[in-house]
Order: C-alpha cells, then sequence, then structure tokens
C-alpha cells in the first residue's frame, strides 16, 4: 500500500468526521440510471414450462446433481450439492419432473451443467422444509447449519456461500456486522425495493446473525441516494428496539458497495487483497441475504427466489420482480412488455460489473442481480486512442493500483511483472475505464491479465 493512499486515506477519515457520510479513497460518480425502476413495486411472477437450474451457482466447486431424468421433485429439494466446505446446494424453486441433466448456456457465456424441471405449475413445498424450532432461543450453531441447507449466499452478485462466511476461524474477532444495502451499480434497484417494502425482515435476520456473535455492532450501509430506505430502515429498528444495530448513510460513490471499500469507509480500516472481511473484524452481508437468512430459520423458506431490476432505455416498462431461480430471462423481459428499441447490449447486472449476455434464453440464477437492456446511445463504447498518462485511472482506481501500466503490461503478455505490479488486486469494478479520455479498454485489460495468470499458474501446478 503505497504511503500516498494512506494519506489520502486519512485525509478522508478526518472529511467523513465532519460530514457524517462515510466514504472510501479513489472512485467514479457515474449517472445512476435508478429512475427507470426506483418507485417500482415488487412484482411477483410465477413461470411456467421448464425451468433451468445450473449446478454452478456460487464461488467454489461447482454442484454434482443429486437428481436424475424423470424423477419427482418438490420446491426446496436439493438439486445438486457437493461435499466442499465452500459450497451451497442449488434447490428446485418449482415442483414437476426432472425433464432432463444436460449442459446448457448460462450467463457465463458458455455452457454449463443443468437440472431442467419442467415444472407442474402446483409450486408444491418439501414437507420436511419447516421453521428451526424455538428458533429465537436456539443454539446458533444450528442457523448457520440450517443456512447451508437453505442454498443461501452472498446475493448482492459475489455468491459467496454465507455459512461459510459466518464460520470463521476462532481466532477471528468479528466486531462488526455489515448490512449492504448500498447497491451502487447504476440502474439497479433490488436490493432498495426490498429495504423499502420488507425492512423487518431484514433487522430480524441481522438480530438472528447477531447471535452467533454477540460482541458485535450491527450496521445497515445505505447510499445517500435512497432517503426513502435510509428513513424506513431506522423507523423499523427503532420499532424493533434493536439498540445494537445503526444505520449508516454513505456517500454516493461507485465502487461503495465493494467489501473492501465498505470496510474502510465504514470502520476506516485498510487491508491487503489476499486478506478476508474477517482478519480486520467484519462480516459483510447483502440485504437480499440478510432477509433471506431469516425466512430460512424463521420461517422455513429455502432460497429459491430473488428480486431481479429489469431495466435499461431499451425495456418498454421496466420493473423490479421477484421471480424463482431457474426462470427464462427471455420471460421476464416479456413480463416488462418486451423491447421498446432493440438494444445492442444486453447484461446480467449493471453497466459497470454486469456480464455481456450471448442470448436471453438463460435462467435466472442467484446472482442475477439485474437485467439491463441498453441502447445504441447507452451502450456507445468509442475506439481507444493512445494513453496520454493523464493519471485519471490511477486517481479513480480504489485499489492503489496503476491501471494504465498494467495495461501496457498485458498487451506486451509481460505478466510476470503485471503479478508484480498488483494486477491480481485488480476487483474489474470498471472505474478506469469509465474516466479514461483515451478511451483505453483498461479493465477488460486487467481481466484478461487476472485470467491468463492464474491459467499459467494452474499450468505450473500441473507439471
Amino acid at each position: 500500500m503505497s504511503a500516498r493512499r494512506g494519506i489520502f486515506c486519512a485525509l478522508d477519515t478526518r472529511m467523513v468526521d465532519q460530514m457524517k457520510l462515510a466514504t472510501f479513497w479513489g472512485g467514479i460518480h457515474p449517472p445512476q440510471k435508478k429512475d427507470f425502476t426506483v418507485s417500482e413495486k415488487v412484482e411477483g411472477y410465477l413461470p411456467t414450462g421448464e425451468l433451468v437450474f445450473p449446478m454452478a451457482q456460487n464461488i467454489g466447486a461447482p454442484n454434482q446433481p443429486v437428481v436424475k431424468r424423470g424423477d419427482a421433485v418438490l420446491v426446496g429439494q436439493k438439486l445438486g450439492d457437493n461435499d466442499g466446505f465452500v459450497a451451497a446446494p442449488v434447490l428446485s424453486s418449482v415442483s414437476g419432473i426432472v425433464k432432463d441433466v444436460t449442459a446448457r448456456f448460462t450467463a457465463s457465456g458458455g455452457s454449463e451443467l443443468c437440472v431442467v424441471v419442467e415444472n407442474d405449475g402446483k409450486y408444491e413445498l418439501d414437507p420436511s422444509w419447516k421453521p428451526l424450532e424455538n428458533y429465537e432461543s436456539a443454539d446458533p450453531k444450528e442457523y448457520v447449519k440450517r443456512i447451508r441447507e437453505a442454498g443461501i449466499v452472498g446475493f448482492g452478485g459475489a455468491t459467496f456461500p454465507t455459512a461459510v462466511k459466518l464460520s470463521p476461524p476462532p481466532d477471528k474477532k468479528i466486531k462488526w456486522l455489515i448490512v449492504n444495502g448500498v447497491e451502487c451499480e447504476p440502474y439497479l434497484n433490488c436490493d432498495n425495493r426490498l429495504m423499502v417494502e420488507e425492512p423487518s425482515k431484514i433487522v430480524k435476520g441481522l438480530q438472528l446473525v447477531m447471535r452467533l456473535f454477540p460482541e458485535a455492532q450491527g450496521v445497515i450501509a445505505i447510499e445517500n441516494n435512497k432517503p426513502e430506505a435510509i428513513s424506513v430502515m431506522t423507523e423499523e429498528i427503532k420499532k424493533q428496539n434493536a439498540s445494537n444495530i445503526t444505520v449508516r448513510p454513505l456517500t454516493v460513490k461507485y465502487p461503495q458497495g465493494a467489501e473492501k471499500m465498505l470496510i474502510e469507509a465504514l470502520t476506516g480500516q485498510e487491508f491487503v487483497m489476499t486478506a478476508l472481511p474477517a482478519d480486520v473484524g467484519c462480516i459483510i452481508l447483502n440485504a437480499r441475504t440478510t432477509h433471506q437468512i431469516y425466512e430460512a430459520i424463521a420461517e422455513g423458506k429455502p432460497a429459491v427466489s430473488r428480486i431481479v431490476t429489469v431495466t435499461g432505455e431499451a425495456i418498454t416498462h421496466p420493473k423490479n420482480i421477484h421471480v424463482p431461480l431457474g426462470t427464462s430471462v427471455r420471460e421476464l423481459i416479456d413480463l416488462c412488455g418486451g423491447f421498446k428499441e432493440q438494444p445492442v447490449k444486453i447484461l446480467s447486472g449493471g453497466p459497470m460489473m454486469g456480464l455481456t449476455l450471448r442470448s436471453i434464453d438463460i435462467p435466472v440464477v442467484k446472482g442475477t442481480s439485474g437485467i439491463l437492456a441498453l441502447t445504441k446511445d447507452s451502450a456507445h463504447l468509442a475506439e481507444e486512442s493512445a494513453c496520454i498518462r493523464c493519471g485519471r485511472c490511477v486517481a479513480a482506481c480504489p485499489m492503489g493500483i496503476v491501471p494504465n501500466v498494467l495495461n501496457k503490461l498485458v498487451l506486451m503478455r509481460d505478466y510476470k511483472t503485471f503479478e508484480e505490479k498488483g494486477g491480481l488486486n485488480c476487483i474489474e469494478c470498471g472505474s478506469c475505464t469509465y474516466v479514461c479520455p483515451a478511451n483505453r479498454h483498461l479493465t477488460q485489460s486487467c481481466r484478461d491479465g487476472k485470467t491468463t495468470v492464474m491459467a499459467l499458474r494452474r499450468k505450473a501446478a500441473a507439471k
């Protein structure tokens, strides 16, 4: 970590004390574009026909199917699992018959092993799913077991298995339990609407998690461009008399919702990229994840659905939709009235870190926070020109690395120096590319560099 960056962080901390709005070093201010759906209440949708469930829906080893063609399944029944520690099962969101176990295209751009279920339209819940008995006084360790059984992961997009996150090594003292309600990606409102419409379950879910870490302080972090969510969550905390939980409004700045940036903003702590939040006393849970924890423990509901923001200039009627996992993206777009203008790009997620979709005939998965359809004007990407060494990418990078240098190293295929210069620390937030006046594809080259370095490591390890 550079001395220069340390100085700026010290200054930022003093500024936070003065302004009472936390933030981090670096970052950018892209247009929010949230007006499309900020006031759109969450609509429920139950699909018909077949649903597709990829086995790889979380960080860690992909699951192996535990059902076969012809099997009858119920809502909440396990379709895939593995014995690894960093794992979360995939559960059926519908009742019906397993139509196939085969490779299907997904948002990743490639094909993955999937279980295909023919929906019978009844949505019958597996009878084994019931509220945890005497859950308010139960051994908190039972919570972790239930969270894993429910297939709960980080619903903000990272999809790290939540049961693993809530099982830090014994020597890690957790001081802060942070609910991430930042949602700093432009266009998206799925977490915002959840906080506005169902704050009770978020607060109650956090209180349950706090039983695992009784000495921790609960913090609900929300960017200041969500005043209704801030007000509603604050009132809910008062209503539940949850004195150990506070709402912290944050300065509107991207990528405020990244774990490292959020910890820096709220606690003033910096830590190396190889460290985990638990190493500095923090556990961060997405708002939807905390909501789902409550439903799994107190209501006996498995994690088989999520809210998806379907939006963008090309969508006829943008909406926030509560949808079963496995539903086709095409169905959601049709539910929004289809395209009012032919999109030139469709993303899974937001415009900064979302994945470009090659097809809309793919399923909604645990990490699908949004479907964004962009027109020619909104998706314009200018041609690259020579770097003018202005330093804007360096000032914007929240990780304190030098994107223009890393870009040059990747183009030279000097991956050893790329790694030495901290290339693997890039979080691919897109801030550098956004501010570059020469339109250099900095984020893309860093992503290519990271992919190549990891491939070279695997190749070396296999020898």
